[in-house]
């Protein structure tokens, strides 16, 4: 009993992910062997895809790079960790309005800082932020007009603070649910 306990601990299984892109790897190949006219275009569009993405994925790998190595874990655990402080809100904050680019591209970066130890509300509130884009600025404010522009910025700014920790909430509910 405890062997056959034990072999199906050893066992490692295939995570969904893993299933996933294998089932889609499969129906491209029989798509390619059974109907090559109609795949063709189907990897002309992908390759062009992957090409105009590929300097953005070595920017975020860059990014990362240097995230790494002038990152301190200590500090982003102090201001960003269990015990945040309103430094970290600020960091988040800022962070979110500079951001530029796809938000998919920040994905993997805000996975390592997760992995350092930021929590789960500042990553939200810098999601948040993504939606005060200042290059738009110029435009808001000629349409909107100056007061309306600076009260709509500082709102948000300041609601994605509540934001954040709503996010974490539910995501420690959903985690405990899990368990």
């Amino acid at each position: 009993m405890t062997t056959a306990k034990t072999n199906k601990q050893n066992t490692k299984r295939l995570s969904p992910k893993w299933i996933f892109l294998i089932v889609v790897v499969a129906l491209y190949l029989s798509l390619y062997f059974f109907q090559a006219d109609k795949m063709l275009p189907i990897l002309n569009s992908y390759l062009k895809l992957l090409i105009n993405i590929l300097p953005i994925f070595v920017f975020v790998y860059f990014l990362m790079l240097l995230s790494n190595y002038f990152t301190d874990k200590e500090l982003l655990q102090k201001h960003m960790g269990e015990s945040g402080t309103i430094k970290g809100w600020a960091i988040a904050i800022i962070a979110g309005i500079a951001s530029a680019g796809p938000v998919y591209m920040w994905y993997p970066l805000m996975e390592d800082l997760k992995n350092k130890g930021v929590k789960d509300r500042f990553l939200s509130t810098f999601l948040f932020n993504r939606g005060i884009k200042l290059q738009w600025l110029p435009i808001l404010l000629t349409y909107f007009g100056l007061l309306y522009s600076i009260v709509l910025l500082i709102v948000m700014a300041i609601l994605s603070i509540p934001q954040g920790l709503i996010t974490e909430k539910l995501v420690s509910l959903s985690s405990s649910d899990k368990t």
